[in-house]
Formats: C-alpha cells, structure tokens, sequence
C-alpha cells in the first residue's frame, strides 16, 4: 500500500487498522440519549440510521510536514457493529477484514496474513463511541462542528492521554458520510474519501469473514 515499497512498515500498518477500526468505532454509534451537547447529538444522529455501507475510496497518509507518504484506492463494505471488509486494488492488492473481534491483513504478494484483535483502546476506551450517548460523548471527547454549505465536519479529540489518535474528523455532504480524517502524535494524518456511496445496502455475511489461503505465512499479533 505504500508507493515506495511492497513491505508495509508496522507503524503504517499500526495506523491503517487503527483508522479502520475507528471508522467502525464510530460508526456504530447509535442515537443520542441526551442532549447536552448539540454537536454530538448532531453527530450521532447522523450515524443513528448508518447500519451498512459501502463506497470505494481512496487513502492518502502525509507526514506532519505535508510530505506525501502513501496513496491508495480500492472498496470498502462496513456492517455495524464492528466488521468490515477493506479491498485495496491499487497499487497493489491487499485485504483488511475484521470480523468484529479480529482484523485479518493479508498481502498477497507477500503471501502473508497478519491477525490481530481489534485495539483496545479502540473499541473499549471510547465505549461510548458505541454507547452513543451524548453526555458519554462529551465526557470523553471534544467534539465540535462546522459547517461549509451542505458540508457538516465533526472534529473529536481524546480526553484521555493514552488514545491512539490526537485528532479525528467525520466529514459529511448533504447528511451523507463522505471522509474520515486521522492525526496521530506524530502529526502524520491519514485522509480518507469515499465516492459510489451505498447506504444500507444488503451485504452477504461471508464478506466479513476471512479463509486463511493454504500456504500462507501466518502472523499473530497482540495475542494475549
């Protein structure tokens, strides 16, 4: 997935899944119980009725200087909560699958599958990201909004000082999720668009499960 080699560095590759796994995060938010603040109430009443999706996309990574260090295209499935399928198709093929408890990488060039459980800090930390409580919200993230004609960005920043992301913003158009935008500690942000977008669309089940290819080098990560 990296224009200058074939060999996904961990560190990038510790950044591609916890931006996916916050994409799933946070789109398993359900309605707002409260109403404290409006601009997560706004946010999670976007998401409320999201239960499938699908869109092809494509992935930038840069560093914090502006330098371009990764471009990547290819179609994304997401059934909540917390399975999704990632084709990457250029430039060159890779699949990230997580059937809600493990995300399975696999490289097929490399003839190798990474398997990991979904962060923890993702996916239990912010548990109000799956709670979706508004007051949750707030207690746990800033979140604040602006809005550029039909445009609607969400900016939510971690309270808590082991996060694994410094910033992450939602992009919506016309009410419609659009982007994903991820800053880590470094400043190295990950930008993610969306196109061909499908809202709720009937997914197979099996497309979030993966069959380990015979002959593969498999690679357990964060076992235990």
């Amino acid at each position: 997935m990296i224009a200058m080699s074939r060999t996904l560095p961990a560190a990038m590759r510790r950044l591609l899944l916890t931006a996916l796994a916050l994409f799933v995060a946070v789109t398993a938010l359900p309605a707002a119980a409260g109403q404290q603040n409006p601009d997560a109430a706004r946010l999670t009443a976007l998401l409320e009725p999201l239960r499938t999706y699908s869109a092809d996309f494509t992935q930038q990574v840069v560093d914090g200087g502006g330098g371009n260090l990764q471009n990547a295209s290819g179609h994304m499935w997401l059934s909540r909560p917390g399975r999704f399928n990632w084709q990457v198709d250029d430039p060159w093929r890779q699949t990230v699958v997580s059937d809600g408890q493990q995300v399975y990488l696999y490289d097929p060039d490399l003839e190798q599958v990474s398997i990991r459980p979904l962060d923890q800090r993702v996916t239990h930390t912010p548990a109000l990201l799956l709670s979706g409580r508004a007051d949750e919200l707030t207690d746990n993230y800033r979140v604040s909004r602006r809005q550029q004609g039909t445009t609607e960005i969400f900016s939510l920043s971690p309270k808590a000082k082991d996060s694994l992301f410094e910033a992450l913003e939602l992009i919506f158009h016309s009410e419609q999720l659009a982007g994903i935008n991820l800053t880590d500690s470094t400043g190295q942000r990950t930008e993610i668009s969306f196109d061909n977008i499908e809202i709720n669309p009937s997914i197979s089940a099996d497309r979030f499960s993966f069959d380990i290819p015979a002959g593969v080098d498999v690679i357990r990560e964060g076992a235990g």
